[in-house]
């Protein structure tokens, strides 16, 4: 990298073309899939795909819970950071 400026790849807020295109058609098949989420959550004989289901649908409506990143023992976590002095 030169002196702390990018210098190549796409430029800040341009789309990523390659995603884009999956991402578009993979939509395709939202309310489909959705449908059949909710097939799975009312009519499976297994708890585990039930709670997937209703899980994978509260996530698409209401979005993902945040998830909280801990340290050892769920407390908080410790960083160091120290320089290395250049060898002469």
């Amino acid at each position: 990298m030169a002196a702390g400026r990018k210098t190549g790849g796409r430029k800040k807020g341009t789309p990523n073309k390659a995603t884009a295109d999956i991402k578009a058609l993979a939509q395709v098949y939202t309310t489909e899939a959705v449908e059949e989420l909710a097939v799975i959550m009312r009519g499976s004989d297994s708890d585990a795909a039930r709670v997937a289901a209703i899980k994978e649908l509260l996530d698409r409506g209401h979005g993902k819970v945040p998830q909280a990143v801990t340290g050892e023992g769920g407390g908080p976590i410790a960083m160091a950071i120290s320089w290395l002095q250049p060898s002469e």
